[in-house]
């Protein structure tokens, strides 16, 4: 098992200065979001304790996020949130909030693979390149939700299945409609 597939191991010592066991140095709650926007699962303990804070530390890195003003969750999201905390639906508030996140991951690989399969660019030179600053471009829009490191690849679309090539036709299609209709208005 390689480092990345288990949680990053960060230590809350009494002085409340959290410690990261892999590289042996102090680390802020800027750089444990950080190491969650990389795609690293993390888990923080109290060192003399021994109780699991990553909940806590995991709300801290939010709400310094949205105070900053970077917001992300919605005023009736928020009171969504606090008002489940008071009724029956807590127990289904966390399984509906992880569904919606893994669709929206979900969503957002299909994106990209689409973005790639469809571009009549793929054969130029820095095609490559350029796809890489697409899907950079879309994470940065998205709020870095990118796919998970532990999700399998997707497989690619047969060349033989009528209906991938049928639904490809129709994407190149749409585009190049949608490239003539911006040539019309940037004349």
């Amino acid at each position: 098992m390689s480092t990345t597939d288990k949680p990053l191991l960060i230590k809350r010592y009494a002085s409340r200065r959290l410690y990261n066991t892999e590289t042996s140095d102090y680390v802020t709650l800027d750089d444990i979001a950080g190491f969650i926007r990389d795609g690293r699962e993390v888990q923080i303990i109290d060192l003399k304790s021994g109780d699991d804070l990553t909940r806590q530390f995991l709300l801290q890195i939010i709400a310094d996020h949205e105070s900053r003003g970077e917001n992300v969750l919605p005023i009736n999201v928020l009171t969504d949130l606090v008002r489940s905390y008071t009724t029956q639906a807590t127990s289904i508030v966390p399984q509906f909030l992880a569904m919606s996140f893994d669709m929206m991951r979900d969503g957002q690989s299909k994106m990209l693979e689409n973005m790639g399969a469809m571009s009549p660019l793929s054969g130029m030179p820095g095609f490559e390149a350029m796809q890489a600053q697409q899907e950079a471009f879309l994470k940065a829009m998205t709020g870095g939700f990118s796919t998970r490191p532990d999700d399998p690849p997707k497989p690619e679309p047969s060349a033989a299945d009528p209906a991938d090539t049928s639904d490809l036709q129709t994407i190149k299609s749409q585009l190049a409609d949608l490239q003539a209709q911006l040539e019309k208005l940037s004349r």
